[in-house]
C-alpha cells in the first residue's frame, strides 16, 4: 500500500514539475479544454501537447474524453487534494519553525530594548 502511494506521489509530483503542465491544469479549473486550446497559449505543436497531456493523464490529474475526432480534458483534482495533503505536513513544519523563530526574536528584542521609566511612556 505505502509502495503504491509513493509511485502515484511520484507521478503528481512528475507531472506538476513542468511548467507547462501546471499551466495547462490551471486552465483546466475554469473548465474543459481541447488539446488544441491546452497547446496554443505555448505555441507548440499538438503533438507536443499531447505528450504533455498523456503525462498530466498518467499522473492521474485529468481525464480525456473523445468526441468524434476532438480530444477534451478535463480536471481530476483527487490527486491534488493528496499533494496537498503530504505537502500540509511540511507546511505544518515549517510554521512551528518559524513561530519558535519569532518568539525568540522577540525575547531577544525586549531583553535589549531600554526599560521605560514610569512616566516616560506617555
Amino acid at each position: 500500500m505505502v509502495e503504491l502511494e509513493t509511485i502515484e506521489m511520484d507521478s503528481i509530483f512528475h507531472a506538476l514539475s513542468d511548467a507547462t503542465r501546471r499551466e495547462m491544469l490551471h486552465e483546466l479549473a475554469d473548465g474543459e479544454r481541447t488539446v488544441g486550446q491546452l497547446a496554443e497559449p505555448f505555441a507548440i505543436s499538438l503533438a507536443a501537447a499531447s505528450k504533455h497531456i498523456k503525462v498530466l493523464e498518467g499522473a492521474g490529474l485529468i481525464r480525456r474524453e473523445i468526441r468524434g475526432r476532438t480530444h477534451l480534458c478535463r480536471l481530476e483534482p483527487g490527486p491534488l487534494a493528496s499533494a496537498h495533503q503530504w505537502l500540509g505536513f511540511y507546511e505544518r513544519f515549517w510554521t512551528g519553525r518559524l513561530d519558535v523563530l519569532e518568539r525568540l526574536l522577540r525575547e531577544e528584542d525586549a531583553r535589549q530594548s531600554p526599560n521605560p521609566k514610569r512616566g516616560d511612556d506617555q
